[in-house]
């Protein structure tokens, strides 16, 4: 244990705290909306980033409706990209039953699926169909699972249906991952059988960490496939552009 890790995770667990407080004279203003949930969800996840020691840049327009679709790296892409933008995540159902960040999703509006139920699926479709229609977008991760960041896995098409059916915007979104001496990228993402508290203690401890979002523009589709398939090959190509900037947000990290 480092006094690094000591340091942030007292600021860590502050800040979760904090939260919790935030939520009250939240409250007591009013029921919570979708933009009130997006907007409390958008406040804690900065306090948490900057309690972490992660600094983040956003490039291009965030969107401010429809939907967002994402390559994902681990947990901390939904502290990233509400930091960026008040949002409504879609997320595993297993997320809701983990300790207090299960509430706290629930709390933000996340809706959950079972990504092994079709049942499931049709019904988180229908939810995304009702939130396309609001003021916060609604953001997914359409690889279903979080990668390595080697390259960005395919998207699955199905829940693009809402979007496609409602002729919505479709915005890509490709967040990566800058960390001072050159570390890869990979050191930082969750994947494979690292678990959750492993990974955590390991980003308490990681100096320079630098976090990338970047947007680009609001597209319709005119069916599931092509929005899947384009869509991907857009972040990907966001992905690459920001490979040839990494040096230059390796120095903004220090």
């Amino acid at each position: 244990m480092t006094l690094r890790q000591c340091r942030r995770a007292v600021a860590l667990a502050w800040a979760l705290f904090i939260c919790i407080v935030r939520l009250g004279p939240m409250r007591l203003r009013g029921p919570l909306t979708p933009v009130r949930r997006a907007l409390w969800l958008q406040a804690c996840c900065r306090d948490v980033l900057a309690s972490m020691g992660i600094r983040y840049r956003v490039t291009g327009a965030p969107a401010t409706r429809g939907l967002v679709v994402c390559n994902h790296l681990s947990y901390l892409d939904i502290l990233i990209c509400s930091a960026a933008m008040p949002c409504v995540f879609v997320s595993k159902i297993e997320v809701n039953n983990w300790p207090y960040f299960g509430w706290a999703a629930r709390t933000g509006g996340t809706l959950f699926i079972d990504r092994s139920s079709r049942a499931s699926a049709a019904a988180v479709a229908i939810q995304i169909a009702n939130r396309l229609s609001g003021p916060v977008p609604v953001l997914l991760f359409p690889e279903g699972t979080s990668s390595d960041g080697s390259h960005v896995m395919r998207f699955h098409s199905p829940l693009f249906e809402p979007a496609v059916a409602a002729g919505a915007p479709v915005t890509a979104a490709a967040v990566r991952y800058v960390i001072e001496h050159d570390v890869p990228e990979r050191e930082l993402c969750w994947y494979g059988d690292a678990t959750f508290v492993s990974h955590l203690w390991k980003a308490l401890d990681t100096p320079g960490f630098f976090a990338e979002v970047q947007f680009g523009e609001p597209q319709v589709y005119p069916d599931r496939r092509s929005a899947a398939r384009d869509s991907h090959d857009e972040v990907s190509a966001l992905r690459g552009a920001r490979v040839r900037v990494s040096e230059t947000a390796g120095a903004l990290a220090e």
